[in-house]
């Protein structure tokens, strides 16, 4: 998994007026947790964005002053409903040993047959859920699709990941070629074609 690094200041007040003047002073009100006692800390806005608007998920090395340094991932996130602006961050403090749950981003690779013939590949999942520890978690889910043809799909049970466990269904359908309008499959248009040959010949040996 990617790392990311972010610089915190400790928050000596965790109500309702410090958070209003940490946010006008263009910082996010966080909490980091997990692995203890929690620690109430604030980080510059624009580099929170940074990691929330990147389709890759991070693991994220915080440096708070007073010494104290963590490895963590973002767990919860509240934005801002009109500005699209973070309002405040819950990072879990990661263990090497204790596993984590995260949502990672699905990513293809190659021109699916089935797509050149006409069909559209749709994807029902943007990112998958899983469980694995934090050394074991991969950056994305990279998927070949190069092979699909119309009408072919990869569900989730037919991916092979090590160390990682899905959360989803094993039957979802991560993503597949569907039929459109004017499409034709390889394979029936070559059947076509050796049909139109073989109608072809009959005729020439009934007129001979």
């Amino acid at each position: 998994m990617k790392k990311a690094q972010l610089s915190g200041s400790l928050r000596a007040n965790v109500g309702k007026k410090d958070v209003s003047a940490l946010r006008k002073e263009g910082r996010v009100p966080c909490v980091l947790y997990g692995q203890g006692e929690q620690t109430h800390f604030s980080v510059r806005s624009v580099d929170v964005e940074k990691l929330v608007f990147s389709p890759d998920v991070f693991q994220v090395e915080i440096s708070i002053e007073g010494g104290k340094t963590a490895m963590a991932i973002i767990q919860d996130l509240q934005m801002h409903p009109v500005k699209d602006k973070p309002m405040h961050v819950d990072f879990l403090e990661l263990n090497d040993k204790k596993p984590v749950k995260v949502s990672l981003p699905v990513l293809t690779t190659g021109a699916p047959i089935g797509v050149m013939n006409g069909g559209k590949l749709r994807q029902p999942y943007r990112k998958l859920r899983v469980t694995g520890l934090p050394g074991d978690l991969p950056d994305s889910i990279t998927l070949d699709v190069a092979s699909l043809r119309i009408g072919e799909s990869i569900r989730v049970s037919d991916i092979d990941l090590s160390g990682v466990e899905f959360r989803e269904p094993a039957s979802a359908v991560v993503l597949g070629v569907k039929m459109a309008r004017g499409a034709v499959d390889e394979d029936e248009e070559t059947e076509d074609e050796e049909a139109e040959g073989d109608d072809a010949a009959t005729e020439e040996g009934a007129e001979s």
